[in-house]
C-alpha cells in the first residue's frame, strides 16, 4: 500500500501554462476578463477570452470567424469587445477613457 500522494497532488499552488503565453495561479483571486497582450493577433480580444475561458485561443478565433459567417455579428462583437474590454495593464478599457476625456472636455 502507497501512502505518498502523486506529484500531481502535491501541495501548493499550482499554474496553468495557456497558449497565450500567460501563467495564472490557481490560487489567485477572481479572474478578469482583460484583452491580452501576448498571443494577440488583432487586439488581443480572442486570446483575452481564451485566457479568461481556459480554452485554446484557436477555438475563440474559429468561434469569432463562424459567428460572422452565420449571423454576421462576429465583427461588431468583436470592435465592441476591443472598446468595452481593458487591456492587461490598462485600468480602463477604450470606452471608458474616451468618456472620460469627453467628460473633462465638456467642463
Amino acid at each position: 500500500m502507497n501512502t505518498s500522494a502523486p506529484s500531481s497532488q502535491a501541495a501548493g499552488p499550482q499554474t496553468e501554462q495557456f497558449t497565450t503565453g500567460h501563467t495564472q495561479s490557481s490560487e489567485a483571486g477572481p479572474k478578469s476578463l482583460v484583452r491580452a497582450r501576448q498571443g494577440r493577433m488583432v487586439a488581443g480580444v480572442a486570446a483575452g477570452v481564451a485566457r479568461y475561458l481556459g480554452v485554446d485561443v484557436t477555438l475563440v478565433r474559429i468561434a469569432f470567424v463562424l459567428i460572422t459567417l452565420v449571423g454576421g455579428i462576429g465583427i461588431p462583437l468583436y470592435l465592441a469587445s476591443w472598446l468595452l474590454i481593458p487591456e492587461e495593464d490598462a485600468s480602463h478599457s477604450l470606452a471608458a477613457d474616451f468618456a472620460s476625456s469627453v467628460q473633462e472636455w465638456r467642463n
